[in-house]
Parts: C-alpha cells; sequence; structure tokens
C-alpha cells in the first residue's frame, strides 16, 4: 500500500482551505448547510475508528448525509482533506507551558505531546509529512517546539535538526506501536502467548551452539520484557538516548 503522504493535492486550493481564506461572496445557489470543519471532524473520526484504509470521499458523505458530489464543493478531494485533518490534529494537541524547566525536560515533554498525539490519532503516524501541510496547526506546533531549543546555544539550522531529529524519533516509536497492537489484534494473543505457543518450534529447529550470543542476548532481553520487542520500552530507551546525543550539542553551553 502507498505511503499516504501530505501537500499532495493543489497547493493553492489546499492553503486556501488551511488558512480559511475561501470565500462565498458571489457564490450563487442555495445556501451551504456544511462547513469544512464538519467534513474534517467527520474524516477524522472514521480514520480514528478504522484507520486511513477506511477513508473515502464517499465514506465522508455518508456519514454526513450527503451525496459525495457535495462533498467536493468543500473539499477537492482526499489529499487535501489529509492536510486539513493533520493541520486540524496538530491545532488541538495540548502544549505545555516548560518554561524554565531544564531542556531536558522540556524537550521530553515536546516527545511526550507527540506521543499523546499518535495516540489520539494513530493514522497520524503512518503520515509521511516531509512536505508538511503548512496551515495555522503546524505553524503553531512548529514554533511551540522550537521554543524548547530556543536560546540553548544552538543556531538555527541546528535548532531545526534537533527537532526534526526528535520528531522522526517518535514517530517512528509511534508506529512501532501501532504495529504491534495490531499484531496482537489480529493474532487474537499477546506477545507472551505468541512466544509461548511457537516456543517448542523454535526449540525444534534453532541450535543454540551455533548461535551462542543470539541465544543469550535473545534469552536475556526476553525474560526482560517479555517478548522480543517492546515497543514502551524501546521508546522510553531511545528517547534518552536521543537527549543524550542532543546533549552532546547543548551541554557544552550550560556549563
Amino acid at each position: 500500500m502507498a505511503t499516504e503522504r501530505t501537500s499532495a493535492g493543489d497547493p493553492a486550493r489546499t492553503l486556501q482551505l488551511l488558512w480559511r481564506a475561501t470565500t462565498d461572496s458571489g457564490r450563487r445557489g442555495p445556501r451551504r448547510g456544511l462547513s469544512v470543519d464538519a467534513v474534517v471532524e467527520a474524516a477524522t473520526a472514521i480514520a480514528d475508528a478504522e484507520g486511513l484504509e477506511a477513508l473515502t470521499m464517499r465514506r465522508v458523505a455518508q456519514t454526513l448525509g450527503v451525496v459525495p458530489m457535495t462533498l467536493y464543493t468543500y473539499v477537492p478531494g482526499k489529499a487535501e482533506l489529509l492536510d486539513l485533518m493533520l493541520d486540524a490534529a496538530y491545532a488541538g494537541m495540548p502544549r505545555a507551558d516548560t518554561a524554565g524547566q531544564p531542556w531536558r525536560d522540556r524537550v521530553t515533554a515536546i516527545a511526550r505531546e507527540n506521543m499523546t498525539l499518535f495516540e489520539s490519532h494513530p493514522w497520524a503516524a503512518a503520515v509521511s509529512t516531509a512536505r508538511p501541510p503548512l496551515g495555522p496547526g503546524q505553524m503553531a506546533k512548529y514554533e511551540h517546539e522550537l521554543s524548547v531549543l530556543d536560546g540553548l546555544g544552538l543556531d538555527d539550522v541546528t535548532m531545526d535538526d534537533c527537532l526534526s531529529h526528535l520528531l522522526a524519533f517518535v514517530q517512528a516509536s509511534a508506529r512501532a506501536v501501532a504495529d504491534a497492537r495490531t499484531t496482537r489484534h489480529d493474532s487474537s494473543m499477546d506477545d507472551q502467548q505468541w512466544w509461548e505457543a511457537n516456543a517448542p518450534l523454535l526449540a525444534r529447529v534453532f541450535d543454540a551452539d551455533a548461535y551462542p550470543t543470539a541465544a543469550r542476548v535473545g534469552a536475556a532481553a526476553g525474560a526482560a520484557h517479555g517478548s522480543a520487542y517492546d515497543p514502551g520500552h524501546a521508546y522510553a530507551f531511545g528517547l534518552r538516548r536521543v537527549l543524550d546525543a542532543l546533549g552532546t550539542l547543548i551541554d557544552p553551553h550550560h556549563k
């Protein structure tokens, strides 16, 4: 399945919709009974409940009780709708006031806010934002997140690099969490149950003497986490390493 991405629609129309710069002045015909916000809310509810695979313009129209052609008078297509959905999700993110706190606590708060976003809207973690939706939600998010890195001795380009590195890590972690959840759902068993069911099969073919390091480390990790991979532990461990890496750039300015 192709990866969904932002900024895949008509740029001029998308920016008009993101910033609500459109106008109905001079428009002929009956008064419209919906709004762009209503369309975005309906689409987001579908994606939250069933994923982006279930999101079509026809499905949104059915949810709103209109014919599909009516929907296109509000949003040109799914590509533009996705930008609106993600920007609205950004606009609704909680933004903690961490002024005066140590920089590691402030950066951790940004990571936590983004994980909360992906927990609320799991589909958002699967969307490529290499070309981000340049709407008010995106701009407010970017401004807020940069503020935790401002004044730490970093130049502007390095600030952006640090933030991009952090957000890429969080998004990848959120995808891993979503994958683990889907796997548990599809298999109707948790990781421990799956390993218990398959361990006897593995024991018949796996030669621990041939792979001694893998056998030792795998057993230790499995005992510690209850599975071969624990996304929660991986996130906590990885975030500490991201903070350590940023510290090599930031801490020399604060000694």
